[in-house]
This record gives C-alpha cells, sequence and structure tokens, in this order.
C-alpha cells in the first residue's frame, strides 16, 4: 500500500521541519497533511480531517505526553514515535513492535522505519491492538513536587508549588519563590525541564521555566513573539520565540 498523506505532531519548529525534509526526500510521492503542537491541536485535527495513513508523534509535547490522545479519540492508522527522552516508553514501543525514532532523527533510520511500517500496513487490527497494549502498559509518569535544598547545618524543604519560576544566570540556576525568596537550586535548566509537571511548567527559552500560575499578562511582542508578565515581578522580562509561541498558547489555555 502506497504511503500518501502523513500526519506530523512536534511541538519543536526545528525538528518538524527536519522531519518533514527527510520524509519529502525518501517518499515523494507522501503528502504532509499538516503539523501539529500539543494534544489539543491533535485532537482537533484528528476529529475534523479524514484519517491519515500514518503519524509520525513526538512523545513529549507541550502540553502532555501524546500518549493522552490516545484516550480522547480513536487513532485509526499507524503511529511512529519519535522521543527523546523516558527509557520505560522506549521499552513499551518494542514490546509492542510499533517502531520508534530517537531523536536527533537520522535519515537511515526514518527510511527503516517506513519500510517496516509499509510490511505491515495490512495488518491494521493488530496494530490497533498493539497500541492499547501501549497504553496499559505505560504508568503515569511522578514529576517532581519538592526540592531538598542545603540550609546553615542541615536542609529544608521547598515544595514545586511554591515556585513561580527557574532561571539560569551565569551558570548558576535559581528558583523564585511566592514569597519574593530567591533559592540556588543545583538542577540544570534542562534537567528541571523533565522532571517538573509540562501541564504547570513551561519551558519559555534558554534562561527560564515558568509556573503557570505566575503568569500574569501574556503581551504580543514584534515578529511574532510573545512576553510573559509575571505576579509580583514588573521587572522580569522574559521573551518567548515565534516558534514556541502557539504552544504557550495552548499550555496557557489547556
Amino acid at each position: 500500500m502506497k504511503l500518501n498523506n502523513i500526519l506530523i505532531v512536534e511541538d519543536e519548529k526545528p525538528n518538524a521541519d527536519r522531519l518533514k525534509r527527510l520524509l519529502k526526500k525518501l517518499r515523494p510521492q507522501s503528502k504532509i497533511v499538516s503539523i501539529e503542537e500539543s494534544i489539543v491541536d491533535t485532537v482537533s485535527w484528528l476529529s475534523k480531517n479524514d484519517t491519515p495513513d500514518l503519524i509520525m508523534m513526538d512523545v513529549r509535547l507541550a502540553d502532555g505526553l501524546s500518549f493522552e490522545i490516545f484516550s480522547q479519540i480513536e487513532i485509526k492508522c499507524p503511529v511512529i514515535f519519535t522521543t527523546a527522552f523516558d527509557e520505560y516508553a522506549v521499552k513499551a514501543f518494542k514490546y509492542n513492535s510499533i517502531d520508534y525514532l530517537l531523536k536527533p532523527i537520522e535519515e537511515e533510520e526514518l527510511e527503516t522505519s517506513l519500510n517496516r511500517y509499509e510490511t505491515f500496513i495490512e495488518s491494521i487490527p493488530y496494530i490497533n491492538t498493539a497500541i492499547g497494549g501501549l497504553l496499559n502498559y505505560i504508568q503515569p509518569k511522578e514529576y517532581r513536587s519538592r526540592f531538598l535544598l542545603p540550609h546553615r547545618d542541615g536542609f529544608k524543604t521547598i515544595l514545586v508549588e511554591d515556585i513561580l519560576y527557574f532561571f539560569t544566570e551565569l551558570g548558576i540556576n535559581y528558583a523564585v519563590l511566592n514569597n519574593g525568596a530567591t533559592e540556588t537550586i543545583p538542577q540544570t535548566l534542562e534537567e528541571l525541564e523533565k522532571q517538573l509537571d509540562p501541564k504547570t511548567f513551561f519551558r519559555a527559552n534558554r534562561q527560564y521555566i515558568v509556573h503557570i500560575d505566575s503568569v500574569k499578562h501574556l503581551h504580543n511582542y514584534f515578529n511574532g513573539k510573545m512576553k510573559l508578565e509575571i505576579k509580583n515581578n514588573p521587572n522580569v522580562e522574559i521573551v518567548v520565540s515565534r516558534e514556541k509561541a502557539s504552544s504557550l498558547k495552548t499550555w496557557m489555555d489547556f
């Protein structure tokens, strides 16, 4: 069966552009019907459009894990997952014989996945069963709820819910609390991004991760960018790129 229509679900524009470019090179007859950036947008697109032949789906989106899509709408086509994290998910994909690709996606690996798709496309009932098994296998991820930080001659606990935002400056990472205090955090922003619930925290840019309840206002900025206004912190300027602005609005509205 010829591979005609492909839906890409990916919230990082550089990754989406690279995947689109590789797909058009390897399967020039195929059509990228849409690129969706979030769970909400993907469910909406699938509910309004014909089922594609294949979905290339990132595991982790701005508004949560993409597995949530399957609980909201029936997926009637094969899925190839892409992921940069979560070893447990990779093991589940292997167990269920649904292919996955680790980022950054390489041309040779994508070609192998597309060949695999083309060999078992006739077995759609099996694929749907495998997807169901995958969802049953995956356990909800536990996100960080507190930090234990050195304090005087001992330690103190900082609750995640009391943090307005994280930022990095001169190689040192900080958490700013609701009470105005600033605490030094040993984790990098990259580590925090994996440890924090993506429904509650958003990686605004290289320097900031913000709590959803800390955002007082979203301002339009030049060139399609957006600027965040943080509660009780009027002097903090957090600019979100044009590529991430759509994900930010979806995150705030979900």
